[in-house]
């Protein structure tokens, strides 16, 4: 047989090879595994096979440190202290756990976070607590007063707060034209005052309140 009969059969054969090789290596993508060339000290080619494996348990985690975690651990405690409420009625005095006045759930949604402070009237809290950093304002725990320190709330965000309402009891209201018009500053709770450690602050370990004499808005919505 001379080499010209030969030829095209091995033609033929490379082929098949070829083609059998590309099957094998698209039927392993399943294996998640990634092949690259490389070459090693003596300078020849070879084939390097390398697992890939999803990212880490702490790669996934969200990196926040210092009091970035107090801060966001704090703010989840007072939401659910703000949430247990939702739906309390309004009495003048009342500083709950089923009915407030506008400063009486202030007080005592964040005594239930550990922040102790004395319940007082709301122009109390304009008078004790600092404002606070510019363009934190409607930052969440934020307070919010309102009608000349007759009312006060809690910020949510910039397009609402919670607070105990005369006549609908303790709900969520946006800052509509209503309230915008009304709004005369922000003040700010310090952590500070935190006397117990986080998440170990029961509801019924506050302190009792002190006798409050306070007028609030009589119009509310």
């Amino acid at each position: 047989m001379t080499v010209r009969t030969l030829f095209p059969g091995l033609l033929v054969v490379c082929f098949a090879f070829l083609l059998t090789a590309s099957v094998a290596a698209q039927s392993s993508e399943g294996d998640s595994r990634n092949t690259r060339t490389i070459v090693d000290s003596n300078g020849a080619p070879r084939l390097e096979t390398e697992m890939s494996t999803p990212p880490s348990v702490e790669e996934r985690r969200p990196r926040t440190i210092g009091a970035n975690v107090v801060t966001g651990r704090f703010d989840q405690l007072l939401l659910t202290a703000i949430q247990s409420h939702l739906g309390a009625t309004y009495y003048y005095t009342g500083t709950g756990p089923d009915s407030f006045d506008c400063s009486g759930f202030v007080w005592r949604t964040f005594q239930e976070t550990g922040l102790n402070f004395s319940r007082g009237p709301a122009r109390s809290y304009w008078a004790t607590f600092a404002p606070p950093p510019k363009g934190e304002e409607f930052k969440f725990g934020t307070l919010v007063f309102f009608s000349g320190l007759a009312h006060v709330g809690i910020v949510a965000d910039e397009h609402g707060f919670y607070h105990s309402s005369r006549h609908r009891g303790v709900i969520y209201s946006p800052f509509n034209d209503y309230w915008l018009s009304r709004i005369d500053g922000f003040r700010r709770v310090p952590l500070d005052l935190m006397q117990t450690p986080l998440m170990n602050q029961k509801a019924g370990a506050a302190k009792p309140p002190t006798p409050v004499t306070s007028v609030e808005e009589d119009n509310q919505p």
